[in-house]
Protein backbone atom coordinates (compact mmCIF):
# COMPACT_ATOMS: atom_id res chain seq x y z
CA UNK A 1 0.00 0.00 0.00
CA UNK A 2 1.41 3.46 -1.14
CA UNK A 3 -0.26 6.62 -0.87
CA UNK A 4 0.76 10.43 -0.75
CA UNK A 5 2.00 11.38 3.30
CA UNK A 6 -0.44 12.44 5.54
CA UNK A 7 1.17 12.26 8.88
CA UNK A 8 -0.15 15.13 10.01
CA UNK A 9 -3.82 17.26 9.36
CA UNK A 10 -2.44 20.44 7.11
CA UNK A 11 -4.33 23.16 7.32
CA UNK A 12 -6.12 23.16 4.41
CA UNK A 13 -8.10 20.28 5.69
CA UNK A 14 -9.39 22.95 7.70
CA UNK A 15 -9.94 25.52 4.91
CA UNK A 16 -11.60 23.18 2.84
CA UNK A 17 -14.04 21.43 5.59
CA UNK A 18 -14.99 17.87 6.79
CA UNK A 19 -15.69 15.78 4.95
CA UNK A 20 -12.82 15.91 1.99
CA UNK A 21 -11.74 13.93 -0.96
CA UNK A 22 -8.32 14.78 -1.95
CA UNK A 23 -6.84 13.69 -4.89
CA UNK A 24 -2.68 13.87 -5.53
CA UNK A 25 -2.10 14.75 -9.21
CA UNK A 26 1.84 13.78 -9.32
CA UNK A 27 0.80 10.14 -8.28
CA UNK A 28 -1.77 9.96 -10.78
CA UNK A 29 1.02 11.09 -13.27
CA UNK A 30 3.40 8.80 -11.97
CA UNK A 31 1.41 5.74 -11.92
CA UNK A 32 0.88 6.65 -15.78
CA UNK A 33 4.71 7.03 -16.68
CA UNK A 34 5.20 3.64 -14.62
CA UNK A 35 2.62 1.72 -17.12
CA UNK A 36 4.08 3.26 -20.11
CA UNK A 37 7.70 2.48 -19.12
CA UNK A 38 6.54 -1.14 -18.48
CA UNK A 39 6.19 -1.73 -22.08
CA UNK A 40 9.05 -2.45 -24.87
CA UNK A 41 9.87 0.86 -26.62
CA UNK A 42 9.06 -1.32 -30.29
CA UNK A 43 5.39 -2.13 -28.71
CA UNK A 44 2.91 0.35 -30.05
CA UNK A 45 0.67 0.91 -26.71
CA UNK A 46 -1.62 3.11 -25.08
CA UNK A 47 -3.48 3.67 -22.43
CA UNK A 48 -7.24 4.88 -22.07
CA UNK A 49 -8.45 6.35 -18.45
CA UNK A 50 -11.42 4.58 -17.49
CA UNK A 51 -13.15 7.19 -16.49
CA UNK A 52 -15.47 5.61 -14.66
CA UNK A 53 -13.26 5.57 -11.31
CA UNK A 54 -12.78 9.12 -11.04
CA UNK A 55 -14.69 11.29 -13.44
CA UNK A 56 -13.94 14.94 -12.52
CA UNK A 57 -13.28 17.43 -15.33
CA UNK A 58 -9.67 18.36 -13.59
CA UNK A 59 -8.68 14.94 -13.14
CA UNK A 60 -9.45 13.99 -17.22
CA UNK A 61 -7.53 16.88 -17.89
CA UNK A 62 -4.37 15.83 -16.37
CA UNK A 63 -4.62 12.40 -18.54
CA UNK A 64 -5.45 14.60 -21.07
CA UNK A 65 -2.54 16.35 -21.17
CA UNK A 66 -0.56 13.05 -20.25
CA UNK A 67 -1.30 12.16 -23.29
CA UNK A 68 -3.70 9.51 -23.02
CA UNK A 69 -7.40 8.14 -24.19
CA UNK A 70 -10.41 7.58 -22.56
CA UNK A 71 -12.51 4.72 -21.81
CA UNK A 72 -15.75 5.95 -21.46
CA UNK A 73 -19.27 3.52 -20.62
CA UNK A 74 -21.96 6.12 -20.81
CA UNK A 75 -22.97 9.17 -23.10
CA UNK A 76 -22.51 11.21 -20.45
CA UNK A 77 -18.86 9.89 -19.84
CA UNK A 78 -18.12 10.64 -23.10
CA UNK A 79 -19.55 14.32 -23.23
CA UNK A 80 -17.24 15.23 -19.90
CA UNK A 81 -14.04 13.75 -21.80
CA UNK A 82 -14.98 16.13 -24.68
CA UNK A 83 -15.40 19.37 -22.82
CA UNK A 84 -12.17 18.24 -21.12
CA UNK A 85 -10.49 18.68 -23.96
CA UNK A 86 -10.46 15.09 -25.46
CA UNK A 87 -10.39 14.22 -29.40
CA UNK A 88 -13.14 11.79 -30.43
CA UNK A 89 -10.65 9.26 -31.73
CA UNK A 90 -9.07 8.93 -28.43
CA UNK A 91 -12.14 8.16 -26.92
CA UNK A 92 -13.55 4.46 -26.54
CA UNK A 93 -17.11 4.06 -25.41
CA UNK A 94 -17.12 0.79 -24.42
CA UNK A 95 -21.19 0.66 -22.73
CA UNK A 96 -23.56 -2.54 -22.23
CA UNK A 97 -27.24 -3.50 -22.03
CA UNK A 98 -27.04 0.40 -23.43
CA UNK A 99 -29.99 1.24 -26.19
CA UNK A 100 -29.33 1.62 -30.09
CA UNK A 101 -29.84 5.33 -29.89
CA UNK A 102 -27.11 5.82 -27.39
CA UNK A 103 -24.63 3.96 -30.35
CA UNK A 104 -25.91 6.19 -33.09
CA UNK A 105 -25.53 9.14 -30.77
CA UNK A 106 -21.72 8.61 -29.88
CA UNK A 107 -21.67 7.66 -34.01
CA UNK A 108 -22.24 11.36 -34.60
CA UNK A 109 -19.72 12.64 -31.99
CA UNK A 110 -16.94 10.51 -33.76
CA UNK A 111 -15.76 8.33 -31.01
CA UNK A 112 -14.71 4.80 -31.58
CA UNK A 113 -17.22 2.17 -29.98
CA UNK A 114 -17.25 -1.35 -28.72
CA UNK A 115 -20.38 -3.43 -28.67
CA UNK A 116 -20.91 -6.28 -26.46
CA UNK A 117 -23.77 -8.67 -27.91
CA UNK A 118 -24.55 -10.49 -31.31
CA UNK A 119 -28.38 -8.52 -31.30
CA UNK A 120 -26.89 -5.20 -30.89
CA UNK A 121 -24.06 -6.06 -33.59
CA UNK A 122 -26.53 -7.01 -36.20
CA UNK A 123 -28.77 -3.52 -35.77
CA UNK A 124 -25.48 -1.53 -35.83
CA UNK A 125 -24.86 -3.79 -38.94
CA UNK A 126 -27.89 -2.97 -40.61
CA UNK A 127 -27.58 0.95 -40.02
CA UNK A 128 -23.93 1.55 -40.77
CA UNK A 129 -22.76 -1.33 -42.83
CA UNK A 130 -19.03 -1.11 -43.40
CA UNK A 131 -18.88 2.69 -43.02
CA UNK A 132 -18.56 2.98 -39.30
CA UNK A 133 -15.40 0.71 -37.63
CA UNK A 134 -16.45 -1.02 -34.71
CA UNK A 135 -14.45 -3.06 -31.45
CA UNK A 136 -16.33 -5.92 -30.18
CA UNK A 137 -15.75 -7.20 -26.55
CA UNK A 138 -15.71 -10.96 -26.31
CA UNK A 139 -15.74 -12.90 -22.77
CA UNK A 140 -13.39 -14.99 -22.32
CA UNK A 141 -14.75 -17.31 -19.99
CA UNK A 142 -12.20 -16.68 -17.28
CA UNK A 143 -12.86 -16.21 -13.48
CA UNK A 144 -10.71 -13.74 -12.61
CA UNK A 145 -10.66 -10.57 -10.09
CA UNK A 146 -10.96 -10.43 -6.08
CA UNK A 147 -14.56 -9.68 -5.61
CA UNK A 148 -17.74 -11.92 -7.45
CA UNK A 149 -18.82 -8.06 -7.75
CA UNK A 150 -16.20 -6.90 -9.87
CA UNK A 151 -15.17 -10.39 -11.63
CA UNK A 152 -16.62 -9.84 -15.06
CA UNK A 153 -15.02 -12.27 -18.11
CA UNK A 154 -16.71 -15.67 -16.54
CA UNK A 155 -19.29 -17.28 -18.03
CA UNK A 156 -22.34 -16.31 -16.48
CA UNK A 157 -21.47 -12.57 -16.65
CA UNK A 158 -23.28 -10.04 -18.79
CA UNK A 159 -20.40 -8.93 -20.22
CA UNK A 160 -19.27 -9.59 -23.84
CA UNK A 161 -19.78 -12.35 -27.16
CA UNK A 162 -18.69 -15.75 -25.82
CA UNK A 163 -16.11 -17.03 -27.55
CA UNK A 164 -18.55 -20.00 -28.26
CA UNK A 165 -20.66 -17.87 -30.45
CA UNK A 166 -17.80 -16.74 -32.67
CA UNK A 167 -18.63 -18.70 -35.70
CA UNK A 168 -22.43 -16.32 -34.98
CA UNK A 169 -19.98 -13.15 -34.92
CA UNK A 170 -17.83 -14.37 -38.06
CA UNK A 171 -21.20 -14.85 -40.06
CA UNK A 172 -22.42 -11.54 -39.04
CA UNK A 173 -19.35 -9.75 -39.59
CA UNK A 174 -19.01 -11.70 -43.31
CA UNK A 175 -22.51 -10.74 -44.16
CA UNK A 176 -22.66 -7.22 -43.75
CA UNK A 177 -18.79 -6.80 -44.62
CA UNK A 178 -18.22 -4.88 -40.40
CA UNK A 179 -15.09 -3.35 -40.59
CA UNK A 180 -13.80 -4.17 -37.03
CA UNK A 181 -11.16 -2.41 -35.75
CA UNK A 182 -10.33 -4.15 -32.69
CA UNK A 183 -11.22 -6.81 -30.02
CA UNK A 184 -11.76 -6.09 -26.39
CA UNK A 185 -11.27 -8.06 -23.43
CA UNK A 186 -12.01 -7.40 -19.90
CA UNK A 187 -11.77 -10.67 -17.33
CA UNK A 188 -12.00 -8.54 -13.89
CA UNK A 189 -10.75 -6.21 -11.35
CA UNK A 190 -7.88 -6.92 -8.79
CA UNK A 191 -6.01 -9.47 -10.59
CA UNK A 192 -2.47 -9.83 -9.35
CA UNK A 193 -1.31 -12.86 -11.10
CA UNK A 194 0.33 -11.78 -14.25
CA UNK A 195 -0.04 -15.61 -15.31
CA UNK A 196 -3.91 -15.44 -14.86
CA UNK A 197 -4.40 -12.39 -17.08
CA UNK A 198 -1.73 -14.18 -19.94
CA UNK A 199 -4.38 -17.01 -19.82
CA UNK A 200 -7.16 -14.05 -21.22
CA UNK A 201 -4.76 -12.52 -23.37
CA UNK A 202 -3.69 -16.24 -25.44
CA UNK A 203 -7.85 -16.43 -25.78
CA UNK A 204 -8.43 -13.44 -27.57
CA UNK A 205 -5.49 -13.24 -29.68
CA UNK A 206 -6.56 -17.17 -30.84
CA UNK A 207 -9.82 -14.94 -31.56
CA UNK A 208 -8.06 -11.91 -33.19
CA UNK A 209 -6.42 -14.86 -36.21
CA UNK A 210 -9.94 -14.82 -37.56
CA UNK A 211 -10.17 -11.39 -38.73
CA UNK A 212 -8.05 -9.40 -40.60
CA UNK A 213 -7.32 -5.84 -40.62
CA UNK A 214 -7.48 -5.45 -36.75
CA UNK A 215 -5.70 -1.92 -36.11
CA UNK A 216 -5.85 -2.43 -31.62
CA UNK A 217 -6.26 -4.56 -29.14
CA UNK A 218 -7.72 -3.80 -26.11
CA UNK A 219 -7.10 -5.87 -23.11
CA UNK A 220 -9.02 -3.49 -20.52
CA UNK A 221 -7.35 -3.11 -16.95
CA UNK A 222 -8.38 -4.66 -13.56
CA UNK A 223 -4.84 -4.66 -12.20
CA UNK A 224 -4.62 -4.56 -8.60
CA UNK A 225 -3.14 -2.23 -6.22
CA UNK A 226 -2.61 -2.44 -2.49
CA UNK A 227 -5.36 -1.53 -0.21
CA UNK A 228 -3.45 -3.44 3.07
CA UNK A 229 0.47 -2.74 4.30
CA UNK A 230 2.14 -5.31 3.32
CA UNK A 231 -0.44 -6.40 0.43
CA UNK A 232 0.37 -7.77 -3.08
CA UNK A 233 0.05 -5.90 -6.34
CA UNK A 234 0.47 -6.39 -9.79
CA UNK A 235 3.38 -6.95 -11.22
CA UNK A 236 2.88 -4.05 -14.05
CA UNK A 237 6.83 -4.20 -15.32
CA UNK A 238 6.61 -8.07 -15.35
CA UNK A 239 3.15 -7.73 -17.31
CA UNK A 240 4.71 -5.05 -19.83
CA UNK A 241 7.39 -7.33 -20.36
CA UNK A 242 5.58 -10.97 -20.73
CA UNK A 243 3.23 -8.78 -23.25
CA UNK A 244 5.63 -7.33 -25.46
CA UNK A 245 6.92 -10.19 -25.87
CA UNK A 246 3.58 -12.44 -26.38
CA UNK A 247 2.33 -9.28 -29.01
CA UNK A 248 5.60 -10.01 -30.67
CA UNK A 249 4.93 -13.50 -31.47
CA UNK A 250 1.01 -12.77 -32.01
CA UNK A 251 2.59 -10.00 -35.22
CA UNK A 252 5.22 -11.74 -36.25
CA UNK A 253 1.84 -14.78 -37.07
CA UNK A 254 -0.83 -11.83 -38.01
CA UNK A 255 1.62 -10.26 -40.38
CA UNK A 256 0.96 -6.94 -39.60
CA UNK A 257 1.23 -4.52 -36.98
CA UNK A 258 -2.08 -4.24 -34.33
CA UNK A 259 -1.37 -1.70 -31.17
CA UNK A 260 -1.99 -2.29 -27.66
CA UNK A 261 -4.59 -0.82 -25.51
CA UNK A 262 -5.55 -1.08 -22.24
CA UNK A 263 -8.05 0.70 -19.58
CA UNK A 264 -6.66 1.31 -16.52
CA UNK A 265 -9.08 3.19 -13.74
CA UNK A 266 -7.79 2.26 -10.53
CA UNK A 267 -4.54 1.43 -11.13
CA UNK A 268 -3.64 5.51 -12.42
CA UNK A 269 -6.11 7.19 -9.22
CA UNK A 270 -6.87 5.19 -6.24
CA UNK A 271 -2.91 5.32 -4.56
CA UNK A 272 -3.48 9.40 -5.42
CA UNK A 273 -6.36 9.46 -3.44
CA UNK A 274 -7.40 10.38 0.75
CA UNK A 275 -11.10 10.77 2.17
CA UNK A 276 -10.60 13.14 5.14
CA UNK A 277 -13.58 13.02 7.95
CA UNK A 278 -13.85 14.07 11.07
CA UNK A 279 -14.65 12.31 14.48
CA UNK A 280 -17.76 13.53 16.18
CA UNK A 281 -17.53 11.12 18.89
CA UNK A 282 -16.26 8.12 20.43
CA UNK A 283 -19.03 5.77 22.05
CA UNK A 284 -17.90 2.51 24.13
CA UNK A 285 -20.50 -0.63 24.13
CA UNK A 286 -20.21 -3.99 26.16
CA UNK A 287 -18.00 -5.13 23.03
CA UNK A 288 -16.86 -2.43 20.46
CA UNK A 289 -15.08 1.19 20.95
CA UNK A 290 -16.72 3.08 18.03
CA UNK A 291 -15.32 6.21 16.27
CA UNK A 292 -18.39 7.62 14.81
CA UNK A 293 -17.15 9.76 12.04
CA UNK A 294 -19.43 13.10 9.89
CA UNK A 295 -20.00 10.98 6.69
CA UNK A 296 -20.33 7.41 6.19
CA UNK A 297 -20.94 4.63 3.33
CA UNK A 298 -22.78 7.44 1.44
CA UNK A 299 -19.68 9.17 0.64
CA UNK A 300 -17.21 6.26 0.92
CA UNK A 301 -19.26 3.19 -0.57
CA UNK A 302 -16.64 0.04 -1.14
CA UNK A 303 -16.43 -1.02 2.36
CA UNK A 304 -20.17 -1.87 2.52
CA UNK A 305 -20.22 -2.60 -1.13
CA UNK A 306 -17.14 -5.09 -1.58
CA UNK A 307 -16.83 -5.34 2.17
CA UNK A 308 -13.45 -3.45 0.84
CA UNK A 309 -10.58 -2.81 3.30
CA UNK A 310 -9.15 0.81 3.45
CA UNK A 311 -6.42 1.50 5.54
CA UNK A 312 -7.73 4.45 8.43
CA UNK A 313 -5.08 6.93 10.08
CA UNK A 314 -5.14 9.18 12.55
CA UNK A 315 -3.40 12.58 11.15
CA UNK A 316 -4.68 14.41 14.31
CA UNK A 317 -3.20 12.62 16.86
CA UNK A 318 -0.60 10.02 14.91
CA UNK A 319 1.72 9.24 17.58
CA UNK A 320 -1.11 9.08 20.25
CA UNK A 321 -1.01 5.01 21.64
CA UNK A 322 -3.08 2.73 19.71
CA UNK A 323 -6.32 1.16 20.94
CA UNK A 324 -8.41 -1.15 18.91
CA UNK A 325 -11.66 1.10 17.28
CA UNK A 326 -14.08 0.16 15.04
CA UNK A 327 -15.08 3.21 12.37
CA UNK A 328 -18.46 4.07 11.40
CA UNK A 329 -20.71 6.62 9.81
CA UNK A 330 -23.92 8.26 10.56
CA UNK A 331 -26.21 6.98 8.20
CA UNK A 332 -29.16 5.09 9.81
CA UNK A 333 -28.15 1.88 8.59
CA UNK A 334 -24.94 -0.42 9.84
CA UNK A 335 -22.74 2.01 8.32
CA UNK A 336 -19.68 0.42 9.03
CA UNK A 337 -16.10 1.39 7.28
CA UNK A 338 -13.73 -0.25 9.43
CA UNK A 339 -14.17 -3.10 11.96
CA UNK A 340 -11.19 -3.72 15.00
CA UNK A 341 -8.70 -1.49 13.27
CA UNK A 342 -5.32 -0.37 15.01
CA UNK A 343 -5.60 3.59 15.25
CA UNK A 344 -3.43 6.02 17.19
CA UNK A 345 -5.80 6.76 19.95
CA UNK A 346 -8.87 9.23 18.94
CA UNK A 347 -10.58 12.21 20.24
CA UNK A 348 -13.54 13.86 18.98
CA UNK A 349 -12.53 16.61 16.50
CA UNK A 350 -9.68 14.18 15.32
CA UNK A 351 -8.99 13.99 11.58
CA UNK A 352 -9.22 10.26 10.17
CA UNK A 353 -7.71 9.69 6.69
CA UNK A 354 -8.93 6.76 4.72
CA UNK A 355 -6.16 5.82 1.99
CA UNK A 356 -6.69 4.25 -1.65
CA UNK A 357 -9.80 6.84 -2.15
CA UNK A 358 -9.32 8.01 -5.79
CA UNK A 359 -11.22 5.19 -7.44
CA UNK A 360 -14.91 4.48 -7.13
CA UNK A 361 -15.29 6.42 -4.00
CA UNK A 362 -16.43 9.97 -4.99
CA UNK A 363 -17.60 8.60 -8.08
CA UNK A 364 -19.86 6.21 -6.65
CA UNK A 365 -21.35 8.58 -3.61
CA UNK A 366 -24.69 9.62 -3.16
CA UNK A 367 -27.68 11.69 -1.10
CA UNK A 368 -28.70 9.36 0.64
CA UNK A 369 -30.71 10.25 3.93
CA UNK A 370 -30.28 13.43 2.22
CA UNK A 371 -27.07 14.14 2.90
CA UNK A 372 -24.90 16.37 1.08
CA UNK A 373 -21.80 15.69 -0.81
CA UNK A 374 -18.16 16.63 0.22
CA UNK A 375 -15.65 19.49 -1.56
CA UNK A 376 -12.89 18.03 -3.49
CA UNK A 377 -9.55 18.98 -3.94
CA UNK A 378 -6.44 18.07 -6.54
CA UNK A 379 -2.55 18.83 -5.21
CA UNK A 380 -0.80 20.24 -8.05
CA UNK A 381 2.75 20.50 -6.81
CA UNK A 382 1.46 20.16 -3.14
CA UNK A 383 -1.07 22.63 -3.55
CA UNK A 384 -4.47 22.36 -3.36
CA UNK A 385 -6.84 23.56 -5.74
CA UNK A 386 -10.93 23.13 -5.55
CA UNK A 387 -12.11 20.88 -8.37
CA UNK A 388 -15.47 19.95 -6.82
CA UNK A 389 -17.65 22.39 -4.63
CA UNK A 390 -19.10 21.09 -1.55
CA UNK A 391 -23.11 20.61 -1.93
CA UNK A 392 -25.73 22.04 0.01
CA UNK A 393 -29.16 20.82 0.84
CA UNK A 394 -30.79 23.90 -1.18
CA UNK A 395 -28.90 21.93 -4.29
CA UNK A 396 -31.00 18.64 -3.67
CA UNK A 397 -34.30 20.80 -4.14
CA UNK A 398 -33.62 22.31 -7.36
CA UNK A 399 -34.26 18.84 -8.72
CA UNK A 400 -37.45 18.34 -7.74
CA UNK A 401 -40.46 20.37 -8.43
CA UNK A 402 -42.11 22.66 -6.55
CA UNK A 403 -45.05 22.06 -4.61
CA UNK A 404 -47.12 24.98 -5.25
CA UNK A 405 -47.02 23.79 -8.95
CA UNK A 406 -48.70 20.66 -8.09
CA UNK A 407 -51.66 19.07 -7.02
CA UNK A 408 -51.41 16.87 -3.94
CA UNK A 409 -54.79 17.18 -2.21
CA UNK A 410 -56.15 13.58 -1.49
Amino acid sequence: MTSFPLDRAPQWIYDFGSPLYVYDADRMTAQYRRMQAAFDADISVSFHYACKALPHLAVLQVFEQLGAGLDAVSLEEVHLALHAGFSPERILFTPNGTAFKELEEAVALGVRITIDHLELLEEFAHTFGSTVPVCVRINPHILAGGNAKISVGHIDSKFGISIHQLRHLLRIVTHHELHIAGLHMHTGSDIVEVESFMRGVDVLLDVAQHFQGLEFLDFGSGFKVGYRPGEPTTDIEALGAAMSERMREFQAQYGSPVALVFEPGKFLVSEAGAFLTTVNSTKTTPSTLFAQVDSGFHHFPRPMLYDAYHHIENVSHPGGVHRLYTVVGMMCETDTLGYDRKIAEVRSGDILAFHNAGAYCSSMSSNYNSRVRPAELLLVDGVPQLIVRREDWQQQLARQVPLETLTLSL
